[in-house]
């Protein structure tokens, strides 16, 4: 079941990241290959439409890892705005008759912003969990993999706390990939 949850949580860190795709989900086949990915295109688009300034997110800052945000800061130098990819839950559910495993995979792509000044961070934070939908939206059908989203997703918004630059506020946005292999 351990590796059911890496393939959803690595195929869909995959997407934020892609860069032969628009965020409508078209292949571009004129695109570079070390050019921007799926998430930054999304989030240049959200920026220019609302007038406010984000930062891209670098590939590094894509992580697959499931970590509290205390211990990172402790562990290593944590730079913002960062997404974390992880499944938090695995469901073998047996709906198809001899296969090892189908069922759902719910995973969590958690959205992190911080600044040294609290105005405007809930905005920011806004927009980027905007992009990571559209990504989602724009990836709805089979995944390859055994792997099929149907389009449903959940967001929650955490207060804003002491953390990172000065403050951190943290969303997440939750959706379930079935899964059978």
């Amino acid at each position: 079941m351990a590796r059911t949850a890496s393939v959803v949580t690595g195929l869909f860190a995959g997407f934020l990241l892609d860069t032969d795709q628009d965020i409508q989900g078209e292949v571009d086949t004129e695109a570079d290959p070390t050019g921007p990915t799926a998430i930054n295109t999304a989030v240049a688009t959200l920026a220019l439409d609302s007038g406010i300034n984000l930062a891209p997110i670098p590939p590094a800052y894509v992580v697959t890892q499931n970590m509290a945000i205390e211990i990172w800061e402790r562990a290593s130098v944590v730079k913002y705005p960062l997404i974390q990819v992880y499944s938090d839950r695995v469901r073998n559910l047996l709906t198809e008759k001899f296969r090892t495993f189908s069922g759902k995979v719910r995973t969590v792509a958690e959205v992190r912003v911080s600044q040294d000044r609290i105005e405007g961070l809930e905005d920011q934070l806004r927009l980027y969990v905007d992009a990571v939908t559209q990504i989602l939206d724009a990836n709805r059908g089979n995944w390859g993999q055994g792997a099929f989203y149907t389009g449903g997703y959940e967001v929650t918004f955490d207060p804003v706390k002491q953390g990172g630059k000065n403050f951190l506020q943290v969303a997440k946005v939750t959706f379930e990939v079935d899964m059978s292999s």
